[in-house]
């Protein structure tokens, strides 16, 4: 038992007791929703046990994390239009698609920002502005594509488009502007991480 989880096979199990308290089977010592959010960015697999009932509640308390990490101020990762889209989905036809959609997006993103990061350590001079300029191009697109997938209203791209149904559609201009803004953001901050200036 103990090999399965120092090699990474097995999660850790925190149970939580009815005073709120969390406790670290692993290292034998109660822990803090803080300490929870760290292993989760230290990629150390847990799950959270009701220590009276025996139920998994680890979505509850990795909510709550969110919940804390929001309330903190400062950068916000949700934003308000996100959650009321979000909010939306429940009960909504589609709310058995979004989770898988939203986890795929995610581990594409992530995948995407390692590649940027692979990128920039790599090249040099003139190539690493080109890699940069290119990566933010394909994260929009790839973001322009997720907003059109979570709405089946929207019309897909030019070369993706069907035939012509009689009815005419919009683009959500303002989710996909959204999107740019962020992205430009994102430009910015890597231009600031290079040293390179726009001109």
């Amino acid at each position: 038992m103990a090999k399965k989880r120092s090699s990474g096979n097995e999660p850790i199990t925190i149970k939580k007791y009815a005073n709120r308290r969390l406790y670290n089977t692993a290292t034998s010592s109660y822990v803090t929703l803080d300490h929870l959010a760290d292993m989760v960015k230290q990629n150390q697999d847990f799950v959270v046990i009701d220590a009276k009932t025996s139920d998994d509640i680890t979505r509850s308390v990795l909510t709550q994390i969110i919940f804390e990490e929001e309330a903190k101020g400062g950068q916000n990762l949700l934003p308000i239009r996100f959650m009321r889209q979000l909010i939306k989905y429940y009960g909504d036809s589609l709310q058995g698609v979004v989770p898988g959609f939203l986890e795929m997006s995610l581990e594409n993103f992530a995948k995407e920002q390692e590649r940027v990061r692979n990128r920039i350590a790599s090249a040099v001079g003139e190539d690493r502005v080109t890699a940069i300029e290119e990566q933010v191009r394909e994260n929009v697109a790839a973001l322009e594509s997720a907003v059109r997938s979570l709405n089946p209203f929207a019309p897909a791209a030019e070369d993706e488009k069907p035939a012509a149904s009689g009815k005419e559609e919009t683009v959500p201009e303002q989710d996909v502007a959204e999107m740019q803004k962020q992205m430009a953001a994102m430009q910015k901050q890597l231009d600031a991480l290079t040293g390179s200036k726009k001109k």
